[in-house]
């Protein structure tokens, strides 16, 4: 049902998991390509995930990206959401080289910050067939701006030139926690993330509490949700969170914008709760339904 795989990414190997449904050793299967959110592993829920697509007659592609988990490259736990939608594009290459995938039937899922980087590869990329966003990152500068006020974002801002220019200096990137109990500066602030990072941690060793602080700086010029409406005409499934620290009327406004055909479902709990019991059962659910309508299970 799963084994070990990798492939090339810009010269960088990337590893991840290939899980394919019972059956038939000859059978091409439709195949959803996947990747985990901000500093996240494999290991942390996304196996539940593809055991889901798989129960369900879908094959699914699980990767680390680049300089994280088991994935290749320097520096480590430094994320560019570029290098890694290029990953997400490179992952899809390979899927539709292997003998047991329908080239023909690529979906793909993300959550959180990979929910924003589905949203571009597919508004990028026709060989995506359907696509899910769950608790998708939207415009990083807003969100940031209702997470920390306008005075905060622009110490952030200040913060991060200082960092550019030590590092044009010489200097080595400087590491800041992913998450942080303390009230000390983190990448995510909220207690809900301090919690589930821990929790999923458990089931994750190559997960690392950390990540460069210029990791902060290209959050700040993401906006994925600029690019929603090119994602029609492929089908479109966004799943929100009605208490996200992401802002839930980002998603609205931005869903809104995206053309047809779309579904947008709000479960009525925070940002990690698609990855746990009871609300995974809905996420899961709505996210195999959709796949299988549109790859034609």
């Amino acid at each position: 049902m799963r084994r070990d795989v990798e492939f090339r990414s810009e010269g960088t190997i990337c590893r991840g998991w290939f899980y394919t449904p019972d059956g038939a050793d000859t059978a091409r299967w439709p195949t959803i390509v996947m990747a985990h959110g901000f500093s996240a592993v494999k290991e942390m829920r996304l196996d539940r995930f593809a055991e889901a697509f798989a129960a369900a007659g879908l094959a699914s592609l699980v990767f680390d990206y680049r300089g994280l988990g088991s994935s290749d490259g320097e520096p480590r736990q430094d994320l560019d959401p570029h290098a890694q939608i290029t990953d997400y594009r490179n992952a899809i290459s390979y899927a539709r080289q292997l003998p047991s995938v329908d080239r023909d039937r690529i979906g793909i899922w993300g959550t959180s910050y990979s929910g924003a980087h589905v949203l571009m590869v597919a508004a990028l990329d026709r060989r995506v067939k359907a696509v899910v966003s769950q608790v998708p990152l939207i415009d990083g500068w807003e969100s940031i701006a209702q997470l920390a006020g306008e005075e905060g974002r622009a110490a952030m801002v200040q913060q991060l030139i200082d960092e550019r220019e030590r590092i044009y200096a010489g200097g080595a990137p400087v590491m800041i926690p992913v998450v942080d109990q303390s009230g000390g500066m983190a990448a995510l602030g909220t207690l809900d993330s301090w919690e589930w990072f821990q929790l999923a941690a458990q089931t994750a060793p190559p997960w690392r509490n950390e990540v460069t602080l210029r990791s902060l700086e290209r959050l700040l010029e993401y906006a994925p949700g600029r690019f929603i409406d090119r994602i029609a005409p492929t089908p479109l499934l966004l799943i929100a969170a009605e208490h996200d620290f992401l802002p839930l009327d980002f998603a609205r406004r931005a869903f809104a914008r995206a053309g047809d055909p779309k579904r947008f479902v709000v479960i009525p709990a925070g940002h990690f709760a698609p990855y746990e019991p009871p609300h995974f059962a809905t996420a899961s659910g709505e996210a195999v339904a959709w796949f299988r309508k549109y790859l034609a299970v």
